[in-house]
């Protein structure tokens, strides 16, 4: 079994690229505990932030959470929660003991109220769900929705910034617009994420974007999970990712 080896406290002249490590999300979207912590492992201190979802937290991702933040990293539980109130305010509340940094609920008014009632004073961020990348205008109208995704999307964000959420996940599609709407009073995590010249075997994302495009459009976080994950080289892909979101910032 791979142990997670403390992170390394960055030096002065590490400040900026520590900054920009701290905006890359690693989606630990792997079978099992002991193979995500063989890629934390590998990426060693080019990543600090890692989303468990809902695949891994059936099979060990809630201690291994435990394990990434005793040794220094950051951590995004994507729990999509959406229950009545009751269930997810006390479903947030144990989450808070947790240490992990941010947790996705359902993006209703009311259960993002539920999710901060729950959290109390912990420094825990409750981010909304929007629109899931692999959604599109097509699937909406067999649902029924006639308005476009992005106004769906936008309702969304409004609903979570009048409810108080902390952010809100999005495709980097629209994160101008959400930009526009809210300003920095909000946070927006990217997910969906593809560099322009990979491709992803058996994709099921629609609404992609690139690093460099998620950041300049003003994403606060980029979430990537297969380019990194499939790479014959996990952390040279890591890195070259940061560089791409480098790139973005510096033009």
């Amino acid at each position: 079994m791979a142990k997670i080896v403390q992170a390394t406290p960055p030096n002065a002249a590490a400040g900026q690229a520590t900054a920009l490590a701290e905006r890359l999300v690693v989606a630990l979207d792997l079978p099992t505990a002991d193979a995500a912590r063989a890629l934390v492992e590998r990426l060693g201190d080019s990543v600090r932030f890692y989303k468990i979802g809902l695949e891994l937290q059936f099979t060990g991702g809630l201690d291994l959470a435990r394990e990434l933040i005793d040794a220094g990293k950051r951590v995004f539980l994507d729990a999509k929660l959406g229950d009545i109130d009751r269930t997810v305010e006390a479903a947030v509340r144990n989450i808070a003991t947790m240490g992990v940094d941010m947790v996705t609920v359902v993006g209703t008014e009311s259960t993002v109220r539920a999710a901060l009632r729950g959290r109390g004073a912990a420094a825990l961020k409750i981010f909304a769900l929007t629109v899931l990348t692999h959604v599109d205008t097509a699937n909406l109208r067999r649902l029924g929705i006639t308005a476009s995704t992005a106004e769906v999307v936008l309702f969304y964000a409004e609903t979570a910034l009048a409810a108080g959420a902390d952010g809100v996940v999005a495709s980097g599609r629209e994160v101008a617009q959400i930009r526009q709407l809210a300003g920095n009073r909000l946070l927006i995590a990217v997910p969906g994420i593809r560099s322009a010249d990979v491709a992803i075997a058996s994709d099921d994302q629609k609404r992609t974007t690139t690093p460099a495009q998620a950041i300049a459009a003003g994403a606060d976080l980029i979430v990537v999970g297969r380019q990194i994950l499939r790479a014959d080289d996990p952390k040279a892909m890591a890195e070259r990712i940061l560089a791409e979101m480098a790139g973005a910032i510096d033009n």
